[in-house]
């Protein structure tokens, strides 16, 4: 019943991103980051170097690295999923389960290793640059469009972890691939995208407090 009324808000939430796109694109575009970490520059940003599209976004977890990583470098459709709304992403035709647990033989990943959106004959981004526990960039594109999907894990002086997430995006500018990409992707992309920030964020501290509560 959770995921239902999750999947139920998660898609009123879709619907309210893209007709009020002109409005919240500021917000959303930014969502959790600071103007430091707008500016910097990451892991993956030479591989897109004037995208069309750019967001940059970012959660504090109460957590250390290894284990907000150990979340991170298992997610994929086929795999531990992407923490979002998946009720959503599977009515979508991209058949995605999230995972509650981490899974030991998902933990090891190498560059050109593939983390696919959805099912056989979907999308899927390349794993292009990888440090362990510091960076994961992915990377999609063809003729089209390009897109670099990065992740960088920050250790705070309080020992927490800040995740910054950043998408890149160029296309051919087209009025068909503006409206794919600008009007409607890249709102839903947002909401799909915070709700995975979260869902780490919940999963990392949750683990976080059991081994905590275990040593004690």
């Amino acid at each position: 019943m959770r995921r239902i009324c999750e999947a139920i808000l998660g898609a009123l939430a879709v619907m309210g991103c893209v007709l009020l796109s002109p409005l919240l694109r500021t917000w959303y575009r930014r969502w959790g980051a600071t103007d430091d970490e707008l500016e910097r520059a990451l892991p993956g940003d030479e591989l897109v170097p004037r995208p069309r599209l750019l967001s940059t976004r970012a959660i504090t977890i109460q957590a250390p690295a290894r284990t907000v990583w150990s979340w991170l470098v298992q997610i994929g459709q086929g795999r531990a999923g992407f923490y979002s709304y998946d009720l959503l992403e599977s009515a979508a035709g991209y058949d995605v389960h999230n995972a509650d647990h981490v899974i030991p033989s998902l933990q090891v990943l190498e560059v050109g290793d593939r983390i696919r959106l959805g099912g056989d004959g979907s999308s899927a981004f390349t794993v292009v640059e990888l440090d362990r526990r510091h960076s994961l960039v992915l990377r999609d594109g063809d003729d089209q469009v390009t897109t670099v999907w990065s992740f960088s894990l920050d250790t705070l002086d309080s020992g927490d972890t800040r995740l910054v997430v950043r998408d890149r995006t160029d296309y051919v500018p087209t009025l068909g691939q503006f409206l794919v990409w600008r009007v409607i992707t890249e709102p839903i992309h947002f909401v799909m995208e915070r709700k995975m920030l979260l869902g780490i964020k919940a999963r990392a501290e949750r683990t976080h407090a059991l081994r905590e509560n275990t040593w004690l």
